[in-house]
């Protein structure tokens, strides 16, 4: 509780500090800062959903989720999932909360006609990222690799055009989060252990930015990226760990930030036991992706360092180090709740009693990976590129956070439950968030 109320207190503080910075002219570009979003106070066709599947989750999630069978389980909890995320969006309302959402000049569909060739688009890309030339890429695009706008170009090509299709992959896509983190607590953990992560996975409250977001669907991506390669190193299966390293590749030129998932993968192998050696072939299932990429036209490092410059060609120049170092930590307070705080505060003294122990054992998976996603948040932080807008942009790495769940005793989840739900339905429903 302490660790929640600390969480807690420091968004608040960087609440007050973001208004009156707001309030007296400093360019913090948010005029609900830390959020990026305005204040608008509203409900929608999707509030009653929202409400009625928050309590079901918080009143019955738990024992629905220590006694279904493992398969069906994760079928309802991908459902639940994505109905939550539909349901938070459609506060806003189905075209300004899905359709609309990356229809605007900032967003990805709007290039998406001009792309009538691939090869000429990836060979071309790079010249098109810095700002001011008349074929400069749209801000999303532009701040990204060319894979995530491959995507809508292939939804597109195959007659599923328009906002409200790209919506729905991306809320589609993002569910499987519901399904890869408990799963890989499963795999590399306990059972019960994994059963404990799936309400809260499922009642993530970033699920407010999952739909509608391309980082949705990023965090959907790496999250299976991810299960996959646990399921690879630790059955064995050499076409698990192909499949899980294609997607981690792939997420890597959905967003360059991905990159950063290599920590947890790391924390994948250390636990996968002595099935380890399989990780070779993730590398075998990596490198045709990087290669179709470079082989292409698009050399990453080269797009990495153009995308720094277009980065401060804009708005985040003017965004202060000095705050937003510390407030997007607290941003993690409402896009992973405060059940995160306390998870990574039992996560800690656990590492340190296993550490001193040198027994490894499947009880480290509830700390390992929550440690390795709060690394992960802590040097995207440190870094400076990530200034504001987190809720969002770090969706794939805050989901980790709730793989610690089975550190809270079984007696005290649903109250944290009800928690993590009010902060999401807090958040819809007094702002219209941006994105």
């Amino acid at each position: 509780m302490i660790a929640a109320a600390a969480a807690v207190g420091l968004f608040a503080v960087a609440a007050v500090t973001g208004g009156v910075l707001y309030l007296l002219g400093h360019p913090v570009h948010a005029s609900a800062a830390p959020l990026f979003a305005q204040w608008l106070p509203h409900v929608g066709v999707g509030t009653p959903a929202a409400l009625l599947l928050a309590a079901l989750v918080c009143w019955h999630g738990p024992a629905v989720a220590a006694r279904l069978p493992w398969r069906p389980l994760l079928a309802l909890g991908y459902a639940t999932a994505v109905a939550w995320t539909l349901s938070l969006a459609l506060v806003d309302g189905w075209h300004r909360g899905v359709a609309g959402r990356l229809t605007t000049r900032h967003e990805y569909l709007h290039e998406v006609p001009g792309v009538t060739d691939v090869p000429a688009m990836l060979a071309g890309f790079t010249g098109r990222i810095l700002d001011g030339q008349p074929d400069s890429w749209t801000t999303h695009v532009s701040g990204h690799p060319p894979g995530a706008l491959l995507v809508f170009v292939g939804l597109d090509r195959v007659g599923l055009s328009g906002g409200g299709w790209a919506g729905t992959l991306c809320i589609l896509v993002a569910g499987l989060v519901a399904v890869a983190v408990p799963h890989t607590v499963r795999l590399l953990g306990t059972e019960a252990a994994a059963r404990a992560v799936l309400p809260f996975v499922v009642l993530f409250p970033g699920a407010v930015w999952a739909g509608v977001s391309a980082d949705g669907l990023f965090a959907g991506v790496t999250a299976t990226g991810i299960a996959l390669l646990a399921h690879g190193l630790t059955r064995g299966r050499a076409v698990g760990a192909l499949a899980g390293g294609a997607l981690l590749a792939f997420g890597c030129y959905l967003s360059y930030g991905l990159v950063l998932m290599a920590p947890l993968a790391l924390a994948v192998v250390v636990l996968a036991g002595r099935h380890r050696r399989t990780v070779g072939w993730a590398f075998v299932g990596a490198l045709p992706v990087a290669a179709a990429f470079t082989a292409a036209g698009f050399w990453w490092p080269t797009g990495y360092h153009l995308v720094i410059e277009r980065y401060y060609q804009g708005i985040a120049a003017d965004r202060a180090y000095g705050y937003w170092v510390w407030a997007d930590l607290a941003l993690v307070v409402v896009a992973a709740g405060p059940v995160a705080a306390v998870i990574l505060r039992r996560a800690v003294p656990a590492a340190r009693r296993a550490l001193a122990a040198r027994r490894p054992n499947a009880e480290h998976t509830a700390w390992l990976l929550p440690l390795a996603a709060a690394a992960v948040i802590v040097a995207a932080d440190l870094s400076g590129y990530s200034k504001a807008e987190v809720e969002r942009i770090w969706l794939p790495f805050t989901v980790w956070l709730t793989a610690g769940a089975a550190l809270i005793p079984a007696a005290d989840r649903r109250g944290w439950l009800v928690l993590q739900a009010a902060v999401a339905l807090t958040v819809n429903h007094l702002l219209l968030t941006g994105w």
